[in-house]
């Protein structure tokens, strides 16, 4: 049996997603619609989204809490950090716009995303391999979790889509 009484954990939220995380959905990504990536992390996932053919993309380094019900776009394309799912979810529950985010598959279990998404217009997108994040400029080896692209109000062709 496992235990974990001899581990410390951190609660240590700046992992970026890297290009091929982007890419790996890119053909479920509005080119023509105001994207807002929300949590600014390095600067790099908003280039990222550019760099794919997004036209017109949000991405400053400002409170996510404070502007994104302030902001004009049409959804919001990101990977949050992890450790507030819920207040993140909740808020954008409130806002009620479109989202694509990269988050742990666990989430879906939780009693706050029942509350939230339960008989919504939520799909999902699982990845073919788990997510190599990038922390400290460097490529880590891929995580110890899968993580889905939950995407509310997207009008994908299929509630849950398997990419290859």
């Amino acid at each position: 049996m496992a235990t974990f009484n001899n581990k410390t954990f951190k609660k240590d939220d700046d992992y970026m997603t890297p290009l091929y995380a982007w890419k790996d959905i890119n053909d479920y990504i509005p080119k023509d619609k105001i994207i807002y990536e929300a949590f600014f992390g390095d600067g790099k996932s908003g280039e990222y989204l550019k760099e794919l053919g997004c036209k017109n993309v949000i991405h400053k380094e400002i409170d996510f809490y404070e502007y994104c019900d302030k902001l004009e776009y049409d959804l919001i394309v990101s990977n949050p950090p992890f450790s507030d799912c819920k207040k993140i979810l909740s808020k954008l529950k409130q806002v009620d716009k479109p989202f694509i985010l990269i988050m742990p598959s666990s989430k879906i279990n939780t009693q706050y995303f029942r509350n939230d998404f339960k008989n919504t217009e939520m799909q999902i997108i699982i990845p073919k391999k788990r997510i190599s994040f990038i922390k400290d400029n460097k490529k880590t080896s891929s995580a110890n979790f899968d993580c889905f692209y939950y995407c509310y109000k997207m009008n994908l062709k299929k509630d849950i889509i398997w990419l290859d």
